[in-house]
Formats: structure tokens, C-alpha cells, sequence
């Protein structure tokens, strides 16, 4: 392990905090003590050389995509992102949180039969359900505000849903569009990664006034982004206008699940939410609303905000 590296239980004993540089990954499983060790060493076996092989890499990742990546993570952000790059520019570090979570939580099946299991990337979440199992996360508004909390979607096994994760203005990344949040649920979290950045760009006001936008390359010099504009700020909005931005990203988010690229989205700004391919026996619940066709009594297997 490198002496730059964090790997270490929660004080709950039951989750495993990996970090390294900008990883900083949470880990959990549900199974007996001997499986549930198996898979949290072969987590940290596999952790040990993920950012290194990342950076080996970088100047291929950051180029649009049509690179071909060598690493397990490379290829996983290549696959996620290649759907995009005929009609858009997009780069494959537009996935790279979902696809390292993929990838950590890929050597834990691999070590142990595990009943769940999750590997959550600051809020960008690779996910395992054995049959008859569900999880359940809390799902924010806004991911730079702890008390954000907008309501909570349940996953059950059947759903075929393992990847969770969210973009917008407020996240890690920079965005071009104006959403505060947009939460993605698909087959993995490299998958939901790419989509929640390009369904997060889509919602937008192009040239309006109220909307600050700088160079990428100007407050990060390195980012794959180059010139390309993003969101310092938004000011007041009407409704109208919100509906209008909420408008554009719900009809390229329909084309991502008409495509299959998706399951489903949740995308939030200034208050408002629209959710895209929501259908049970997914759970959405708002603001302590239960989407019709939904059932309210679901097991929870820890809740976190996805950011």
C-alpha cells in the first residue's frame, strides 16, 4: 500500500473508508464475517493501484472519445462514454467515479458471494443486489448542501439497476448547463456517470443573462474541457424559465432511456424536479410522496446522499 493511501474500517465497524488522492470511496456489504472480509480485502487489494493506473493513463482519458485505454477503470470510462462522443463532446473522465466504483466493487464479487454490496464514489454508486434484496439511498437537490435531502428511491434486485449517480453545477465536476442536480439510475455506475454529466449539461438556458459562465481551462488548467464554458452561476430564474431548462434535459434524458442507455433520472433546479422513466418497482419518493404504482414498505440497506 502507499504511504499516501487511507484504508481503514468506519468507526460503525461495518463500512470500509478507501482513499487516495481524489478517491475517497465507501465501502459496504451484507453477508456473514468471513465473506464480508474476503470481499473488503480484495477491495483494498485492488484499491491499492487504482489511482496509479488512472494517471498512467490520464492523457489518453482526457481526450474525446475514441481512445483506447488499457487499465480495466480506462476501458470501463471508454465503453460509458463512446455512446455520446458521434453527437456531443465528452471525454472519457466524464466517467471516471462510476467506473472506479465499478471497478473496486467488481473484485469484491469476484472474492466473495455477497448478498449486497456498494461502492459509493462520492456520491456516484456501483451496486450489487442478490435476489430479493433492495437498497436504499437518500437522493439530494443540491449535493454541495448537506441538508439538501430531497427524498429517497429504493432499488429492488429485479430492477436490474446498478449504478446510481448525480452531476450538475454544484458537484465535483464543472458543468455547462444549469442544473443543480441530475440523478441517474443504470446498469452501472461508469453508465450512470456519462449520463447524469450529458443529461446535466442538456438542462440549460443558452445565453442567458442571469447565467456566469468562465473557460474550463481557465480555473483548472488541465481540464479535458478545455475552452469549452462552464456554470460559475445562476441567478434568479422565472418559472418559466425553469421549465424550460428542466424541459430540454427530461427530452434528452426520454431519448437515453428510449435508447436504453438509462433506466431512469431524477433532475432538479431552483425547487423544481422532473423525473424521467420512473416505473415501478423502482421507488421515487418525494418530499414523503410515494410515485403512483409504488409500494411505501421497502427494507433499507443504508442510506446515503448521492452527491
Amino acid at each position: 500500500m502507499s504511504g499516501r493511501q487511507q484504508i481503514r474500517m468506519l468507526p460503525d465497524g461495518h463500512r470500509l473508508h478507501l482513499q487516495d488522492g481524489p478517491i475517497d470511496l465507501i465501502v459496504g456489504a451484507d453477508g456473514d464475517g468471513e465473506t464480508i472480509r474476503a470481499a473488503y480485502e480484495a477491495a483494498a487489494r485492488r484499491f491499492a493501484t487504482l489511482l496509479d493506473e488512472l494517471c498512467g493513463e490520464l492523457s489518453l482519458l482526457r481526450q474525446p472519445t475514441h481512445a483506447d485505454a488499457l487499465s480495466e477503470t480506462g476501458r470501463r470510462m471508454v465503453a460509458a462514454t463512446r455512446a455520446y462522443a458521434t453527437d456531443d463532446f465528452i471525454t472519457p473522465m466524464a466517467a471516471v467515479a462510476g467506473a472506479g466504483a465499478d471497478t473496486i466493487l467488481s473484485a469484491m464479487l469476484k472474492a466473495a458471494p455477497l448478498n449486497r454490496a456498494y461502492v459509493n464514489n462520492g456520491g456516484d454508486i456501483a451496486l450489487h443486489l442478490a435476489p430479493g434484496t433492495s437498497f436504499t439511498i437518500g437522493m439530494v437537490s443540491r449535493p454541495d448542501l448537506a441538508a439538501a435531502l430531497h427524498g429517497n428511491l429504493t432499488i429492488r434486485a429485479e430492477d436490474g439497476i446498478h449504478g446510481i449517480a448525480t452531476s450538475g453545477r454544484h458537484g465535483r465536476s464543472f458543468s455547462l448547463g444549469v442544473a443543480d442536480a441530475v440523478t441517474v439510475l443504470a446498469a452501472d455506475a461508469a453508465g450512470a456517470d456519462a449520463a447524469a454529466t450529458m443529461i446535466a449539461n442538456a438542462v440549460d438556458l443558452p445565453g442567458h443573462l442571469a447565467v456566469t459562465r468562465e473557460p474550463a481551462n481557465t480555473i483548472q488548467p488541465d481540464s479535458d474541457l478545455g475552452e469549452r464554458l462552464v456554470t460559475r452561476s445562476v441567478g434568479p430564474l422565472s418559472d418559466a424559465e425553469i421549465a424550460d431548462a428542466l424541459a430540454s434535459g427530461a427530452g434528452y434524458a426520454e431519448r437515453l432511456v428510449e435508447a436504453g442507455h438509462i433506466h431512469a433520472a431524477a433532475l432538479h433546479l431552483a425547487g423544481e424536479t422532473r423525473l424521467i422513466g420512473v416505473k415501478a418497482p423502482t421507488q421515487f419518493v418525494m418530499a414523503g410522496v410515494v410515485m403512483p404504482g409504488m409500494t411505501a414498505k421497502q427494507k433499507e440497506f443504508g442510506s446515503h446522499a448521492a452527491s
